[in-house]
């Protein structure tokens, strides 16, 4: 496909890398958020999201001419030939995606959008919003598209330019495969579908990932009740093509900026359409339960009782290589830690500044000075370097909750500590050979 005119409202994680990549592409992209202060950084080159890549590919948009930044969605998209819609969904009353910035956007470019300009949805949004939108547009002249977005935070450049497939679908068929052409040069699978199934695609496809991690964490509980290792388990299973190795690390509970709303969003779709998705709240009461399970490991570790408790706290994005601490795992269990009286630092790489609850430093050993337990709740690898013989000396005492089953028991027991994990048996002193 020859380079196409592309506007991107929205320059958050999906809607900057997207603008980025198209016109990493060679597409002549012009990025819209209502934010000028974010915006005038984004023209500068500065860009605030923590996200490997992306600030380089953003400078060569930029200097290459090929991507701009604008204030303003009504002039961006006079000469349009394809907007994508890349604002906020976030979870709204009773676990429904909240569409009034989809909307509110639609409303207000609808009047100037260029006959036969596609109208793309990249946000996560229900079935039946390319119809909603259609509607509110009015237009038959307008095709709306929707084309979901498959990244993952601290590879989401990486996963555009090397995606495992590309979805669009649209009731105008010949506007969804204009769409799948833009990708033309990524050279991968493309599903073309109508537009329901399109929005399906992308719930279907999370909500089953929350329930793989769901799962893997009941199976570590087991492990733990029944004296068998997780990692052994899971490796045996990985090995089945038909599983696969992914998805299969047990942890502190599934979070993030996607999972916890898509998997309530999708209920919401499934009791709307007169269907009762146990499996699905299953799971979700399963990352619930895996809280708390981490909660009375941690407590245990502190002999039983956490009011006055010092816990230091190693990790609080919601994973490694993101400073995103929507819907963190860590945060939920650091919440319910201080709730029941235990007192908190916390250190993050990537994350800084005052969180309630607890002290924030910058330093990985200040968490440590007088602590009666640390524990690991985001697997950055730095946390494996950290010289523990060190940290055993800062702590008043020696238990360390690896939630991650990121380090190295030896490690941890040459330092003098012990080490609990999850689904692994706990590692006192060295097994004699």
């Amino acid at each position: 496909m020859s380079s196409a005119r592309i506007v991107v409202i929205g320059t958050g994680y999906v809607g900057l890398t997207t603008g980025a990549c198209l016109a990493g592409l060679g597409h002549r992209v012009t990025c819209v958020d209502v934010d000028e202060a974010k915006v005038a950084r984004l023209a500068a080159g500065r860009v605030d999201i923590l996200e490997p890549g992306l600030a380089e590919l953003v400078g060569r948009g930029l200097t290459s001419g090929r991507l701009t930044f604008v204030v303003g969605a009504r002039a961006a998209v006079s000469d349009a030939e394809g907007v994508f819609l890349c604002v906020p969904t976030p979870m709204g009353a009773g676990g429904a995606a909240d569409l009034r910035a989809v909307e509110a956007v639609a409303a207000e470019i609808g009047d100037v959008l260029p006959p036969g300009c596609a109208l793309i949805t990249k946000s996560t949004v229900p079935v039946g919003t390319s119809r909603r939108i259609a509607d509110l547009l009015g237009r038959g002249d307008i095709p709306v598209v929707s084309n979901p977005e498959f990244l993952r935070e601290g590879t989401a450049v990486a996963d555009f330019l090397g995606p495992d497939r590309i979805v669009v679908g649209s009731d105008d068929r010949a506007a969804a495969e204009w769409v799948g052409g833009l990708y033309a040069d990524l050279a991968a699978p493309t599903v073309v579908a109508d537009a329901a199934s399109a929005e399906l695609v992308k719930y279907a496809a999370n909500c089953f990932l929350a329930m793989k991690l769901s799962y893997v964490n009941a199976i570590a509980e087991l492990c733990e009740r029944l004296g068998a290792d997780i990692t052994s388990v899971t490796e045996g299973m990985g090995h089945d093509r038909r599983i696969g190795r992914a998805f299969l690390k047990p942890g502190p509970g599934w979070g993030g900026s996607c999972l916890p709303k898509d998997t309530h969003a999708l209920l919401r779709i499934a009791e709307a359409a007169g269907y009762e998705f146990g499996m699905l709240t299953s799971a979700i009461d399963e990352n619930l339960a895996q809280r708390d399970r981490i909660v009375a490991k941690i407590a245990g570790a502190a002999g039983g009782n956490l009011a006055g408790a010092r816990i230091g706290v190693l990790g609080l994005a919601f994973k490694a290589g993101t400073n995103d601490l929507r819907d963190s795992p860590a945060l939920s269990v650091c919440s319910v830690l201080s709730a029941m009286g235990a007192e908190l630092t916390a250190y993050d790489p990537a994350v800084g500044g005052e969180i309630a609850g607890m002290t924030v430093v910058d330093d990985p050993y200040q968490v440590a000075k007088g602590a009666d337990v640390l524990v690991v709740l985001t697997e950055w690898d730095e946390f494996r370097k950290l010289d523990w013989s060190y940290l055993a000396e800062l702590m008043h005492g020696d238990a360390v909750v690896d939630t991650r089953n990121l380090l190295e028991p030896g490690v941890i027991l040459d330092a003098g500590l012990s080490w609990l994990g999850i689904g692994r048996p706990r590692a006192r002193e060295r097994v004699a050979l």
